[in-house]
């Protein structure tokens, strides 16, 4: 009888040896005349012990990691393919404390299926969604998923449901849904998890936006920088196609919808929507004047709905369960659950899926397990590189948008970077302003010019120079780039540079009461 042991595929496992393990298991298997089926997962999201196997068991799948090559020959002698114990056992997957605390929605499958296989994708609630959608008229799929409460998951945190309505009520012979998989934030990775560890839901979630909407081709925009995951993408829509969940006819419906992978070419800002639609022109990324919004003049001129990976990953439950179930999980009028990405200076990294509501403090001690360094966490970027920095007085802040928009803080898409005491403040607030002179495309001048002074300012008051007139004029020039920007690369850059000298001002030469 031949037992299967799981080694993730999840490019950040890879990173640190899984394909070597996996080549290492299959060799002793071979050499002790094992029968064993070698599956390849994705990741659970437990980084900190990656490379994580797992094995069938009759008890359910247990757990062993971080492993290495050198390790696989002992975890064979302890017979850790019927659970013997080992120096590297973590006991029943499922048990795990740090799985058992979280609410998988949207990463219901991921680590636990084949990434790549339709059978197993279907036998674990795959295409529940889509079949009910099918059945259901436009309007009511689209009040399904405005019921829900979900709003984009990629910064903005747009009501969902709203953005489809318009794009279905603006009349035009082609529309488009594109999903934006540009993910290019400091510290995220959850787009990359799903698209490599559970293709299918993302396809599923835009083929019903597509019906939802009367829209007949979509793109999945993906970042260069994702091989793992452009090569999971293309296999699973082959099969979707094989199979009927795409084309000309899904599922004998009479209903089309056709899925097609287009690579970026490392530009931050066509994170951006309508640049995002530029270069899927064949035009350079640069950012368009709204209005029109692309719900109504978007690809091409034509109604287009723009969704990131895990808002579109997020709607075949919706439709599967019904708007209610997910409105119920979170607070206020942050409904549903958000992968929360842990990065920095924390002992236990990796990606995690609650209900909005949790603390930011309960995030980094609870599931971070507090700095990796042992000294205090001085202060923590949440929502990427454009993100505000929050000092430990506001830890407490409960995992919600408006929340954090009252501490003129954002969410974004999840990315959450821990710093210790050692930080030194002023350096990051200029790293923000370098990245945004960076990553600027030029069509603005706040942007393009205001970036570039912005770090030349700041080097100017880390080297001691004219502090109080340096600080003022900062101060002054975030006030243009957050006013003055046509895109949020440079209406966000102030959040880091202004939180950063209002919550440590010492780090800037500037006396604490000095601050405003």
């Amino acid at each position: 009888m031949s037992i299967t042991v799981y080694v993730p595929c999840d490019s950040g496992a890879i990173a640190l040896g899984a394909d070597r393990i996996a080549a290492a298991i299959a060799q002793q298997a071979e050499q002790r005349g094992l029968a064993i089926t070698l599956v390849r997962n994705g990741s659970r999201g437990l980084y900190w012990l990656e490379p994580m196997v797992e094995v069938a068991t009759a008890q359910g799948r247990m757990a062993y990691g971080p492993v290495q090559a050198g390790d696989v020959a002992s975890l064979f002698a302890a017979d850790f393919l019927n659970g013997g114990d080992h120096g590297l056992s973590l006991g029943l997957t499922e048990a795990l404390d740090y799985l058992q605390r979280q609410q998988r929605l949207t990463f219901a499958r991921v680590g636990i299926t084949d990434p790549v296989s339709l059978d197993d994708y279907l036998a674990h609630d795959g295409y529940k969604g889509l079949n009910n959608a099918i059945s259901m008229i436009q309007a009511d799929i689209v009040k399904a998923v405005t019921d829900s409460g979900l709003r984009g998951r990629g910064g903005a945190a747009f009501p969902t449901g709203i953005k489809w309505n318009t794009v279905l009520n603006t009349p035009s012979e082609q529309k488009y849904i594109i999903c934006n998989a540009d993910e290019g934030d400091s510290g995220t990775f959850s787009d990359r998890m799903v698209m490599e560890g559970d293709p299918f839901v993302l396809i599923e979630g835009m083929t019903i936006a597509g019906l939802a909407v009367g829209a007949t081709v979509g793109y999945i925009y993906l970042r260069v920088e994702y091989p793992h995951a452009h090569k999971a993408l293309n296999a699973a829509i082959d099969k979707a196609y094989a199979a009927g969940y795409l084309g000309d006819d899904i599922l004998g419906s009479g209903k089309a919808f056709h899925v097609e992978v287009r690579l970026g070419a490392g530009a931050y800002v066509c994170g951006e929507e309508t640049s995002l639609m530029e270069s899927l022109e064949g035009k350079r990324g640069l950012v368009r004047f709204k209005p029109p919004l692309p719900a109504v003049q978007g690809l091409f001129g034509k109604p287009t709905v723009v969704n990131n990976v895990i808002s579109l990953a997020s709607v075949p439950i919706i439709l599967d369960k019904g708007g209610d179930y997910y409105r119920d999980f979170g607070m206020g009028r942050s409904r549903g659950t958000l992968p929360l990405q842990l990065a920095g200076n924390l002992k236990h990294t990796g990606l995690i899926e609650v209900a909005f509501g949790l603390s930011l403090r309960e995030l980094l001690y609870g599931f971070g397990g507090g700095s990796a360094s042992g000294r205090p966490i001085k202060a923590v970027q949440v929502g990427g590189p454009l993100g505000a920095y929050l000092p430990e007085s506001q830890f407490d802040t409960p995992l919600d948008y408006e929340a954090f928009a009252a501490l003129w803080a954002v969410l974004g898409h999840g990315g959450v970077v821990a710093f210790d005491d050692t930080v030194d403040m002023a350096a990051m607030a200029r790293y923000g302003m370098e990245f945004c002179a960076i990553e600027s495309c030029g069509k603005c001048t706040p942007c393009r010019i205001g970036a570039t002074r912005g770090y030349e300012l700041m080097d100017e008051i880390m080297q001691g120079k004219d502090i109080d007139k340096n600080i003022l004029l900062l101060r002054s020039l975030c006030d243009t780039l957050l006013n003055g920007s046509l895109c949020a690369l440079g209406g966000m850059t102030p959040y880091p540079v202004l939180s950063a000298l209002n919550h440590f001002p010492e780090d800037f030469g500037v006396k604490p009461q000095a601050a405003v």
